[in-house]
This record gives C-alpha cells, sequence and structure tokens, in this order.
C-alpha cells in the first residue's frame, strides 16, 4: 500500500468537487476549494478521524467496500477508481460492465434527486446507491450485509420485506422478479453471480421455484408500484427506470402524479424522513 500516494491522490481528488457535485449545499464561503474532509466521510459512511488518517499517509488499509464506496463520493471514472484499488495494493474489478462502481453521472443524478425516492441497482437486483429518500421509503441499505441488499433476494427469503407491498401485489411482484431474472440469464448465461443468486432461490424457495419453471420471461421497465409505509401511509408511486446498459446498471426514481393522496405523502415522507436522517447523524 503506497500510503504517500494514496493520500495525495485522495486529496486532489476531494478538491476538484464542489458540495453541488454530490448533492450539498455550498453553505458558508470556503477558504478552499473543494469538499471538506468532514464531507467526504460523512457521503462514504466512515469516521471523519478515519478519513483524515488516510489524507495524512497514515492510515490503515481501507477494504475493497470502503475504496469501492470512496470512489463513488469522489466521482472516479473507472480508470481512477482502478488506480485507487491499486495504490492500496487490490486488485480492481474486472468485469466493469457488471461492477459495482457506480458511474459518476449516474451518481450526480441520483444526489440531485432531494425530493424523489431513487437508488442504483445492477442488472440482477444488488443495490449499489441510494439516496435519502429511498432510504426514508424502503430503509438504509448499506446498513444491511451485502447479500441483504439484493431485492430479489430479500423478497423471496426475508418476509419483512413483503410487508412494504399490499398482500394482493405480491404475486405481480414475485412473477416480475422471476422473469427479469429468465431473460438476464439467457443474455449472460456465464455471468456466475446471476447462476448463483438463481441456484439459491430455487434451493430456499418453493415459490421461486414453482415460477421459474412457468418460464415467464420479461425486462426491468417503468411501472406503477405500491408502498406500505409504517409512518405516512400507502402510496401509489410511478417507478421510472433509466438503463446503463454498458455498466448493467439501472437508475430508478420513484415518482407520485401531483395533486393525489401519494404525492401529500411523498411530501410528507420527505420531511420526516430527513428529520429521522438528521437525528440519526
Amino acid at each position: 500500500m503506497d500510503r504517500t500516494q494514496l493520500a495525495d491522490f485522495l486529496r486532489r481528488a476531494r478538491t476538484r468537487l464542489s458540495p453541488g457535485d454530490v448533492g450539498l449545499s455550498p453553505g458558508a464561503r470556503r477558504r478552499t476549494p473543494g469538499l471538506r474532509r468532514e464531507e467526504v466521510a460523512q457521503l462514504t459512511g466512515m469516521s471523519v478521524d478515519y478519513y483524515i488518517r488516510l489524507e495524512q499517509a497514515r492510515g490503515p488499509r481501507p477494504s475493497r467496500q470502503m475504496l469501492g464506496a470512496l470512489a463513488r463520493t469522489l466521482r472516479l471514472t473507472d480508470d481512477e477508481r482502478d488506480h485507487l484499488f491499486y495504490l492500496v495494493g487490490e486488485e480492481p474489478p474486472r468485469d466493469r460492465r457488471t461492477s459495482g462502481h457506480v458511474r459518476p453521472g449516474m451518481m450526480s443524478i441520483l444526489d440531485r434527486l432531494h425530493d424523489l425516492p431513487a437508488l442504483v441497482l445492477n442488472d440482477w437486483g444488488d443495490v449499489l446507491a441510494q439516496n435519502a429518500m429511498a432510504s426514508a421509503l424502503v430503509g438504509d441499505v448499506d446498513a444491511r450485509p451485502a447479500p441483504q441488499r439484493n431485492v430479489v433476494r430479500r423478497f423471496f427469503t426475508d418476509p419483512r420485506t413483503r410487508e412494504l407491498f399490499p398482500a394482493e401485489d405480491h404475486e405481480h411482484l414475485a412473477r416480475s422478479h422471476v422473469a427479469q431474472l429468465r431473460a438476464l440469464l439467457a443474455a449472460r448465461p456465464d455471468e456466475a453471480a446471476i447462476v448463483a443468486l438463481v441456484a439459491e432461490l430455487r434451493a430456499v424457495s418453493e415459490e421461486f421455484a414453482a415460477l421459474w419453471e412457468d418460464h415467464d420471461v420479461a425486462v426491468r421497465r417503468a411501472d406503477v408500484k405500491r408502498f406500505l409505509h409504517p409512518v405516512v401511509g400507502p402510496l401509489e408511486l410511478e417507478c421510472e427506470v433509466m438503463v446503463s446498459a454498458e455498466h448493467g446498471q439501472h437508475l430508478i426514481v420513484y415518482t407520485a402524479r401531483p395533486g393525489t393522496e401519494s404525492a401529500e405523502r411523498l411530501e410528507l415522507l420527505r420531511v420526516v424522513g430527513l428529520q429521522d436522517l438528521t437525528t440519526s447523524r
């Protein structure tokens, strides 16, 4: 691990970003350009002391998960992300099309959606990033172990996940998840993560196994989803999907039709959710 070069790289990457680039308010006038160390630490999910030590070339070796989080926070390109991994002595993720590195442009869009729930998923349902509104709607994904960040796995193995949706919608959602995986596995039969997920769910979920035999095929598209939120109540939200085919990632944004009860409840969720987030911080 090259601590000196790592410290220099992090400082330069931090100073070239403005608060607006990552969805923060500029606030008071800044003496130096770029983000503050405290802001980088907060956005990455690490302690301020830990990040400061990295920039002072005296920090411990970051984990691969932490490197990925830093790359997203600092809006690194794929090449810069690889360089970051090399400086720490780690091999970077090799399959860029399906890596967990969210493209800087997609992260910028995510950060600017202050009043709408939005999240980034890979093709087979791993949540790679979410904004505060998405955390308020479906829970904080970063607080879960890595396997439980997959929306398909959680739907078929965690009964609490289904409590987010009306019971009459469960069959439709289940079929949609299975059909998406069917189409994906046919297109990319050698993708180890997809093969493993399908094999796991066929083994542990009788429902998944039965639906798999129906051989329904579909890809993720715009839809309408109903949520049962424990604080603000039921919401009917339109699900818009933006696809980055090159990287195998989907930006999903939930909106409510203006003038509806769902729009009012979504605004209430924004207020309540952000208050809860501030308190936890």
